[in-house]
């Protein structure tokens, strides 16, 4: 029998695939380097985290910068090699489930978002991490189904959150029907019911609506949303319509959710003055601890606050992530957690 673990199930570490010169990230890798080495050193207070590398080479430069920050590199971090297009973690890594109350990890197929950037190199890092032993004694399962771990979030009971723009796009899985998807989520990831979102984006998002950005289980009966409330904004309406959506959303016991809106950033821009998806529901669940984008707003606190109420028995940290929207994605984007019995 086979189930996906909510997000807050135990951890054994956390994965990144840490950005490189040879990358989108080159324009600005000193201020990246930093954010990831923050980012690692926090995590490290809490579990272990396995770093994915370009080659040797970017080994020895990200050692050199933990070792600066005081990290114990021998007891909290595992290395491996894999050459990458980028960095986004969450939507190349496996995805964990565990079938007989064993961990087991499943290799989805990533096509850049549905075609719209290279992802060969991406698309290879979860066999090339599993070839060099990296996850333990754990079965790697490959898949034939195109599936970003950022469209997707459970709350550990069978059911999933997650969006038809993305889900159903063309652009990833073309022969299947919505009930033909739909089965096929139930059978591999051992749920047993999907609440489809057919409302909600944010500009700049290119990754066709991920659930992520939008929407987050807090626990079994709490969603955490991106929400707006400025009607000149140009999210305004479709935030709305969203949590429409979710006010009509209800449990299996057909009690309704209790909905934590999140506030939504100011604009933030890109150099060349795009607007960039800033949300705070990009957060991240490790072990005792939630991991909380930042972005030098005034909502960063309102966020921080909300999200505390939901885990109150967990640390809220916030993490400068003004650089990762310089790229479209944000924390929750780099990352992907390892259940227990994972990482060795």
């Amino acid at each position: 029998m086979r189930n996906l673990p909510a997000e807050w199930t135990t951890q054994s570490g956390i994965m990144l695939t840490w950005p490189h010169s040879k990358s989108d990230w080159q324009t600005s890798l000193d201020k990246i380097d930093t954010l990831y080495t923050l980012l690692t050193k926090v995590i490290t207070q809490y579990e272990k985290v396995l770093i994915c590398c370009y080659d040797d080479d970017h080994i020895e430069h990200v050692t050199t910068l933990l070792n600066n920050a005081g990290i114990n590199i021998q007891l909290q971090i595992s290395f491996a090699i894999s050459p990458s297009n980028d960095s986004w973690t969450r939507d190349h890594g496996p995805i964990s489930i565990f079938e007989d109350k064993q961990p087991l990890l499943l290799d989805f197929q990533f096509n850049g978002w549905g075609n719209k950037y290279p992802a060969e190199l991406d698309n290879a890092i979860t066999l090339n991490i599993y070839q060099q032993r990296k996850f333990g004694a754990c079965k790697l399962i490959p898949s034939q189904l195109v599936l970003e771990g950022g469209s997707i979030d459970s709350d550990g009971e069978g059911t999933i959150l997650t969006t038809s723009q993305c889900l159903l796009s063309k652009q990833r899985n073309p022969n299947l029907s919505k009930q033909q998807l739909t089965d096929e989520l139930k059978n591999t990831l051992g749920v047993d019911r999907i609440l489809w979102l057919d409302h909600g984006r944010l500009v700049g998002d290119d990754t066709d609506s991920h659930v992520d950005m939008l929407a987050r289980f807090c626990n079994p009966s709490t969603i955490a949303y991106t929400c707006c409330e400025q009607d000149n904004d140009e999210h305004f309406h479709e935030l709305k319509k969203m949590e429409k959506e979710l006010q009509h959303f209800t449990q299996k016991n057909g009690a309704p959710y209790q909905l934590l809106p999140l506030p939504i950033p100011t604009a933030k821009f890109s150099i060349d003055g795009k607007r960039l998806p800033a949300s705070y529901a990009n957060f991240l669940i490790i072990n005792n601890a939630v991991l909380v984008p930042s972005y030098e707003d005034p909502a960063d606190e309102i966020a921080m606050q909300a999200i505390r109420k939901c885990f109150p028995d967990r640390e809220v940290i916030g993490i400068p992530s003004l650089p990762l929207i310089q790229q479209y994605g944000s924390l929750h984007c780099a990352s992907m957690q390892l259940p227990a019995g994972v990482l060795i």
